[in-house]
């Protein structure tokens, strides 16, 4: 099964996150299929940066994103359900 999850980089207390597609057997910094965005959770407010259409891609390819992933998506104004209408 392909997923949308995190994959962190960044320094020692200081993590950065990727929004990658994976499979979801590989581990969390292992190897992925694509990079999708990027999340900051240390600036103020967080940044969010999501390809759209690279997301609405591999959700309609039916990429399943992680629950932290889907609250992303969901902030960014992606979903799921946009998938379906432009699938």
């Amino acid at each position: 099964m392909v997923k949308i999850r995190l994959r962190r980089i960044g320094r020692t207390h200081r993590p950065v996150y990727r929004v990658v597609v994976a499979d979801s057997r590989a581990p969390r910094d292992g190897s992925f299929i694509e990079v999708i965005g990027h999340y900051d959770p240390h600036t103020e407010p967080s940044t969010v940066r999501i390809d759209r259409d690279k997301a609405l891609l591999w959700l309609s390819r039916g990429a399943k994103p992680t629950e932290t992933v889907a609250s992303l998506l969901t902030k960014s104004g992606i979903t799921a359900n946009s998938s379906q209408l432009s699938g």
